[in-house]
């Protein structure tokens, strides 16, 4: 980007910003920044500046980058949920397109800073986000990449079952610890640890189940943290890691067609009353309409959130468009505002595959929102608990799926139980229900003896 063109942005984000609290934004600050494509898509990837390395990322960093190369897919900004905020330009774009991006980050900052569900993020998680990747550098030192990577391809496989109830800052300490050694076979435990190699099941002591917990507890990975009879500290805060992150992306996943919809909105809104000329206008309008578009099978976010609010606005004014900002979730909003109108006008419908060709199986605008209800805001991801943490008394974890009608795909969750085997170091158990939901069906998993179905 030349000289000249950087202050006519310069001036461009002063007009934005004049015009989006005129209109009522009250916005966290952000912190512009224009980098390059492979900066952008690096950040992408990671989800955070400076956040730990994992091969996950660099894969979706690789796929992400090769759809930019080939023209097939292209991030215009990311905007980070700190204070500041910290938005990152594409250098690449015109001053026309970083204006648009600009008025879609103010309204994201505005979002961030007044929606309900981000009331609790950790607004300084960019550094914290750094110092994470510095504690798993150095224990990839101590332990070696090779087993730190495996340690987090464990807690990254079931990063999703965390509870927002359950407060984020969990520390390793004695109290903790002491908490863990809390069994009356404790001694035994230990015992049996120390001649199996500390990781390998070998008890065959008297069976007696003490419940743990007392009620089920849907965090999963605070459960593993605080109870886990084999993990090592160092270990143990690799798992508070991960939590403490996915709490920070929590509120992003349950809020993303209402959040990208809200910026579109406030977009659309300041570049109309910015003093365009008509080049710019044509311009403007090929980017907002290339932003909304339908995108074949997959719902496109911005488009379903932006006309969702346009339909709010219309009924109930632009003044309710505030309180829905606050209060709403992608579910409350589905619920709450999705009418059979705006589903006719979407062309929204229910399709499955049959053979080779997909086949629309159901138009009901009732159920077209059960299902999107169902799916979006995280409701995708299968609800699991922890029923016992001393399952036979062995010290066995025992989970149970919560079922919904949604049977879980069976190789799937067997791979995800081995990840959690190797967390809790004693047979993992999990009740669901077999493929047509009428019986019960228990899925179990040991290293030695590998993987059992009983039903």
């Amino acid at each position: 980007m030349t000289a000249g063109a950087l202050r006519e942005l310069e001036r461009r984000i002063e007009q934005v910003w004049t015009i989006g609290e005129r209109l009522g934004l009250r916005p966290l600050p952000v912190h512009f920044e224009i980098v390059p494509a492979t900066v952008l898509y690096e950040i992408g990837a990671y989800g955070l500046p400076g956040r730990f390395s994992h091969w996950t990322h660099g894969k979706a960093y690789q796929i992400q980058k090769t759809l930019y190369d080939y023209g097939l897919s292209k991030i215009y900004e990311l905007v980070i949920n700190s204070d500041p905020c910290y938005a990152f330009l594409l250098e690449t774009n015109t001053v026309l397109q970083n204006t648009l991006v600009t008025a879609h980050v103010m309204a994201h900052a505005d979002f961030f800073a007044n929606n309900a569900y981000f009331v609790q993020t950790r607004r300084d998680m960019v550094d914290i986000a750094a110092l994470h990747a510095e504690r798993i550098e150095r224990y990839e030192f101590e332990h070696g990449k090779a087993e730190v990577e495996r340690l987090l391809d464990a807690v990254l496989a079931i990063q999703e079952h965390v509870d927002p109830s359950v407060p984020d800052g969990t520390k390793l300490d004695s109290s903790v610890r002491s908490r863990r050694m809390q069994s009356p076979y404790d001694d035994l435990w230990a015992l049996d640890d120390r001649q199996s190699g500390g990781r390998q099941d070998e008890e065959h002591v008297t069976k007696r189940s003490t419940l743990t917990p007392p009620e089920p507890v849907r965090d999963l990975l605070w459960f593993i943290h605080e109870y886990s009879p084999v993990l090592e500290d160092w270990e143990r805060d690799v798992v508070a890691i991960v939590r403490s992150e996915m709490l920070y992306f929590l509120p992003q996943i349950r809020t993303k067609v209402l959040n990208e919809g809200w910026a579109t909105r406030w977009h659309a809104r300041i570049m109309r009353e910015l003093d365009l000329t008509p080049e710019e206008h044509v311009e403007f309008a090929r980017l907002h309409a290339a932003v909304v578009q339908p995108t074949g099978r997959r719902l496109n976010p911005y488009a379903l959130g932006y006309a969702l609010l346009c339909d709010i606005e219309r009924r109930y004014g632009a003044e309710h468009l505030f309180l829905v900002r606050e209060v709403e979730s992608d579910v409350s909003l589905i619920r709450n505002y999705l009418t059979e109108e705006l589903v006719d006008e979407l062309d929204l419908y229910l399709y499955e595959r049959r053979g080779d060709e997909l086949v629309v199986v159901d138009k009901d605008w009732e159920a077209v929102r059960e299902r999107l209800v169902s799916e979006l805001g995280g409701n995708h991801i299968p609800v699991i608990v922890v029923e016992d943490g001393d399952y036979l008394g062995n010290r066995e974890l025992y989970l149970r799926h919560i079922w919904d009608g949604r049977k879980l795909d069976l190789p799937w969750a067997e791979k995800t139980l081995e990840h959690v085997f190797r967390l809790w170091g004693r047979r993992v158990w999990l009740e669901t229900r077999t493929d047509d939901g009428t019986e019960p069906l228990r899925l179990s998993y040991h290293a030695r003896e590998g993987h059992r179905r009983h039903r």
